[in-house]
């Protein structure tokens, strides 16, 4: 009797330390939120005003810089996958966490010692004159390190962090409400660098600007290892894309074939039998001579798959327009942004007499109105649409109606444009209509004098290029609001 009890005992010892063991739920929201909140306002602390700090520091022209500011941004989009299959198929998702939040790091502080240490940059652009000198390549050897450092450490926590936060929960009630906080914290950190930190960059200096990307970066770094303890760790399965190539590999094999109706023909584990869709894949499944082991396991991989494997190759298959139709959006969105910095460097962008918007935060309206439209959807239109219908909208109308948005803010972006360069063209350019027409900027007053002698030279050249210098450094630096050092006009090529 005493044994029996002692045996119920540590029955109940193990299974609540298994439990303990076993960790998850709303105990580790803080930690995942904070986390996120932190890893945010460091990213978008240095990517929001990338392009005026390629600019403005290494004399890069615009176009260029939007063009490397375009590509780092693709790249954090494209890590995230690569971080997906190192989490889920080899190391887990917290410690590709933990390593991709060192790595960003790494990068953010190397790009503070960019702006921080001379040696690391180009000198500036010489007053009144058009010459500026370009980058070493060390100096670029250490900008792009240090870019390609913080990209794939952004890249690797974006959503590897909204996938462990959601597997911290049990009900699919409760993943859903810790996706629209991971959302709602993303863009309102979002906002916060396109503010603040921001801000600091162009106001105050580039390296306490970078050095508060820094500092978030290391608090969110230690708040997510802190809470280590906490976490439900879930185990790698294995590589997805093994599985993935038996089935197209046996599905060829077996091609002439006839697939069966008649569950008994098939490799059943938990699914009786395959779907009708994609039938063709459905051969890999199907059973032939010495195909299976006397104890019902498979023979070969690679010539006979069981009913699971099939179907989740049919699922990723049903997946990859959806994934198609995330890069398109993705693109114009990118796009957008790049567009909204090199634009706001040509606007009066002034706020009364002495305060004036840095061109990175213009993107603040796009994270507010994000976070403003999440909780609208949420509370408002979709419950009243339910009401007035009747019906749910599924996901893919909901994808499909913010697909319909973006068409419609790109129109809107490509009327605004022809109409600023209408605006341009029209313009008087105070006897420099040549070289103001290539550029398609019209000039101010304050520099008539330089852009006379400019003219001259075009008018010998032909060709704005052999001048030498950066021309749209120049006037950055040296022509454009002469009376504000720190935030000038930037002609666009």
């Amino acid at each position: 009797m005493a044994s029996s009890v002692t045996g119920d005992a540590e029955t109940a010892i193990s299974a609540d330390s298994s439990t303990k063991r076993r960790g998850g739920g709303w105990i580790t929201f803080p930690f995942m939120i904070a986390t996120l909140l932190g890893l945010t306002i460091a990213a978008w602390g240095w990517l929001l005003n990338l392009i005026v700090y390629l600019i403005e520091e290494f004399n890069v022209k615009s176009i260029a810089a939007a063009q490397i500011a375009n590509i780092v941004s693709g790249c954090i989009c494209m890590v995230p996958a690569v971080a997906a299959i190192a989490s889920d198929s080899f190391f887990g998702t917290i410690p590709v966490i933990s390593v991709s939040a060192f790595i960003s790091l790494m990068g953010v502080a190397l790009l503070t010692l960019t702006a921080s240490l001379d040696t690391l940059r180009p000198r500036p652009c010489e007053t009144a004159s058009i010459l500026c000198q370009s980058p070493s390549k060390t100096q670029l050897g250490v900008l792009y390190t240090a870019i390609t450092l913080a990209s794939i450490g952004t890249g690797g926590t974006r959503f590897t962090l909204a996938t462990a936060g959601a597997n911290q929960y049990e009900k699919t009630k409760d993943q859903g409400s810790f996706f629209n906080w991971f959302f709602f914290t993303t863009y309102l950190a979002g906002a916060i660098s396109a503010t603040a930190i921001v801000y600091t960059e162009d106001n105050i200096s580039w390296t306490l600007g970078f050095g508060l990307s820094v500092a978030a970066n290391f608090f969110s770094f230690l708040v997510f290892v802190s809470g280590k303890r906490f976490y439900k760790h879930d185990k790698p399965l294995g590589s997805p894309f093994t599985s993935l190539l038996c089935v197209i590999f046996a599905a060829l094999r077996k091609r002439k074939a006839v697939v069966s109706t008649n569950e008994k023909d098939y490799h059943n584990e938990s699914i009786t039998m395959p779907t009708k869709s994609f039938r063709f894949f459905n051969r890999a499944a199907l059973k032939q001579e010495d195909e299976v082991k006397p104890d019902g396991t498979i023979r070969n991989p690679w010539r006979l798959c069981s009913v699971q494997q099939v179907e989740d190759f049919k699922a990723v298959i049903r997946i990859i327009p959806l994934a198609l139709a995330t890069i398109f959006l993705s693109t114009p969105i990118a796009m957008q942004l790049s567009l909204t910095v090199l634009q706001g460097l040509v606007m009066d962008r002034r706020l009364g007499p002495s305060f004036k918007i840095p061109a990175g935060s213009l993107q603040v309206i796009t994270l507010l109105s994000t976070c403003l439209f999440i909780i609208v959807n949420d509370r408002v239109l979709y419950p009243f649409y339910q009401k007035l219908t009747g019906k749910h909208l599924t996901p893919l109308q909901r994808v499909g109606i913010g697909h319909a948005f973006n068409i419609l803010s790109m129109a809107v972006t490509a009327i605004v444009e022809a109409k600023r360069l209408k605006i341009v063209q029209k313009g008087h350019f105070l006897g420099s209509s040549s070289v103001a027409d290539m550029r398609g900027l019209p000039f101010p007053r304050e520099c008539s004098s330089v852009l006379s002698r400019v003219s001259r030279v075009y008018e010998k050249h032909r060709n704005i290029d052999n001048l030498g210098g950066d021309w749209d450094m120049f006037l950055h630096k040296h022509c454009f609001d002469r009376s504000d050092s720190k935030d000038h006009g930037v002609v666009t090529r």
